[in-house]
């Protein structure tokens, strides 16, 4: 199994890669799904070595001719095979026939479908579908996968999980749930979007062996988050550096009993590396603020011409957390929205943009779905049918860059491919997780004068931070618990 390829895909694109792969360079399909069989087999036996009777479940199109690889060499290592046909493999094609008729001619045999067929599996393997599938499944093949994934057996999934949108990763009907899914020639774009991350599990890479530049032959629709852009963005500090050169933030927030979450996204910046951090708040939250980290530089604002003589002397601005909807807070969001600074846009402060929506495109906007769907007056299953698409449509009415949060977090731009993060666990649904994810990017931004890198940068090592923290457990995560992780994620020339 090769590394994860930054490049994105959709299923057009893939199959696009697969004909050049066949028609421009010669590499016979038959040997494509041969060495597709293959690595899967090679994944099977790596993280289930001890595993002895292998299900495979084989469908009706070439995602089956894989399945009936592997189970043709699994059976040439003496493993207890079992091959369960969910279609009838004399009305398979080309390769996908080839690849049934050479496993029965070497001893093989398939059965079908009954209700102990999956009593004593070790393994389980889905070649039921691959990213053809465009209809809902239902019927039969629906409760099929619906025991499949009762079962204790863990899943591999070979390319996709069967009943997922390669595109959109909608769920069509029913959907396997793998622990592992190994995928050919491109990343598909559904694994990051919608369910697919609860689908795929681990999502593993193998190019089945096609030379590296032809695999870039196809336009990717998205690209990976990578930390190789970190080193780059956030470099060694020069020794004679001083705070004053590493950038002020200015983080707008705190209503009436949300002083935490200002304090969060003000550490938060800190701990990227930001030299100097003021948060402006209610004058009652100072206390409470300077108390819990006297590091911040904190000021009471009673209007916004309290703000304005703090937004002068400051590089960038982070404004929503823990704002609050009231006139305080629409006076000093206001005056945020139409400063000049480059800001950070979250929480309560994207609901009041959205309540008067205005355009610039000096501005990080980092939206949950709620907040995302009031941005664009539709609604939170809207902006999840199709995450990117409600991303754009946000940078389009509201300009900037926008981080669309969620599992597998988006980053969109204007005339840019869109970034996604595949980093990041489901401990981090916690609350005040978005207000350390603010003040991450606010502090990034502070350092570099690229706002979509610094963006994207602030997702990445917010998600890397997580994970970190995670490795005690996801339930149970506080925002908290990442501030012990951020500065080794930004100091990534340092690391050992």
């Amino acid at each position: 199994m090769a590394t994860l390829p930054l490049a994105i895909h959709t299923a057009a694109q893939v199959r696009e890669l697969d004909r050049h792969a066949i028609d421009d360079l010669g590499i016979a399909g038959y040997t494509l799904m041969t060495a597709a069989g293959d690595a899967a087999l090679t994944t099977l036996r790596s993280y289930w070595p001890a595993a002895q009777r292998i299900v495979v479940l084989c469908g009706p199109g070439n995602n089956a001719g894989d399945g009936y690889v592997l189970a043709r060499l699994a059976r040439a290592r003496r493993l207890d095979v079992v091959v369960i046909a969910l279609s009838d493999p004399a009305s398979l094609r080309g390769d996908a026939r080839r690849a049934w008729q050479d496993f029965i001619a070497e001893g093989g045999s398939t059965r079908d479908w009954s209700d102990d067929c999956l009593e004593n599996a070790e393994v389980i393997v889905d070649a039921i579908f691959g990213i053809g599938l465009s209809r809902n499944i239902d019927g039969a093949m629906a409760q099929c996968i619906a025991r499949v994934n009762e079962a204790a057996a863990p899943i591999l999934a070979i390319d996709i999980p069967s009943g997922l949108d390669a595109d959109t990763g909608r769920i069509l009907g029913a959907a396997i749930h793998a622990e592992r899914t190994l995928t050919f020639l491109g990343l598909k774009q559904g694994f990051y979007l919608g369910d697919g991350p609860n689908c795929t599990g681990t999502v593993m890479f193998d190019g089945l062996e096609v030379p590296e530049a032809a695999l870039a032959h196809a336009q990717p629709a998205a690209l990976r988050i990578s930390e190789d852009a970190l080193a780059r963005l956030l470099p060694r500090r020069r020794r004679t550096t001083h705070k004053g050169q590493q950038g002020h933030v200015l983080v707008i927030g705190g209503g009436a009993g949300m002083a935490g979450a200002a304090r969060l996204s003000g550490e938060a910046a800190l701990r990227v590396g930001a030299g100097l951090v003021t948060v402006a708040t209610r004058p009652e939250n100072v206390a409470a603020i300077v108390t819990q980290r006297p590091e911040l530089i904190c000021r009471g604002v009673e209007n916004a011409a309290d703000l304005a003589a703090l937004i002068e002397r400051a590089d960038v601005i982070a404004v929503g957390p823990g704002l609050g909807l009231d006139a305080w807070a629409h006076s000093v969001a206001n005056c945020a929205f139409h400063s000049d600074l480059p800001t950070v846009i979250d929480a309560d402060a994207l609901n009041l943009l959205a309540q008067s929506p205005c355009k610039s495109d000096r501005r990080i906007l980092t939206p949950h779905p709620g907040e995302a769907g009031r941005l664009l007056g539709i609604s939170n299953a809207d902006v999840q049918a199709d995450r990117i698409a409600a991303a754009r449509a946000i940078v389009e009415r509201y300009g900037g860059t926008v981080v669309l949060k969620g599992a597998g977090t988006l980053v969109v731009e204007r005339d840019a491919l869109p970034s996604i993060c595949d980093q990041g666990n489901p401990g981090m649904a916690s609350p005040g997780m978005g207000d350390v994810l603010t003040g991450v990017i606010a502090g990034i931004a502070a350092q570099t004068a690229e706002l979509a890198e610094a963006a994207r940068a602030g997702v990445l090592v917010h998600a890397m931070a997580g994970d970190m923290a995670a490795r005690r457990g996801e339930r149970g995560l506080l925002a908290s618990d990442l501030f012990t992780y951020l500065p080794t994620c930004v100091n990534p020339t340092q690391r050992i």
